[in-house]
């Protein structure tokens, strides 16, 4: 194990530096939670620690953000979005998020495969979209 202080490597057993003295700890790419030398899994997430870190991803620009995002927005508030850009970027607002966990997301696309999982996903984002925008009409008349 790599001591984070000195880089010096040290056995796998070992709970100090053999060089500086430093606690080894494994940092949890997942939480960064700092887990024993020896550790399997985190303490904090459960992250598999034998797992190599994700590589860092890099900077998206606007126009590939704004490809990603173009999926699962209705066509003309992605282009109210992109007509009033300049007078959006920077500003607060109070918005709601809301997260759903489906449950048996996992299996089911290891059943159906991702591009049925895909469509199937396009369909519920459009479903509650169309929800919400008639939602938020509702509550202003």
């Amino acid at each position: 194990m790599k001591c984070a202080k000195c880089q010096t490597e040290n056995p796998e057993e070992r709970k100090f530096c053999r060089e500086c003295g430093t606690k080894l700890v494994l940092v949890c790419a997942q939480c960064r939670f700092e887990n024993l030398s020896g550790d399997k899994f985190c303490g904090e997430c459960g992250h598999d620690l034998t797992l190599p870190a994700k590589p860092i991803s890099k900077e998206l620009s606007f126009d590939e953000k704004l490809a990603k995002i173009q999926r699962y927005l209705p066509k003309d508030l992605t282009q109210k979005i992109l007509a009033q850009r300049d007078k959006i970027e920077g500003e607060r607002k109070q918005v709601t998020v809301m997260f759903c966990d489906m449950e048996g997301f996992t299996s089911l696309t290891e059943k159906l495969g991702s591009e049925q999982m895909y469509s199937i996903m396009d369909e519920v984002y459009e479903i509650l979209i169309t929800k919400s925008m008639i939602t938020k009409e509702l509550s202003m008349s």
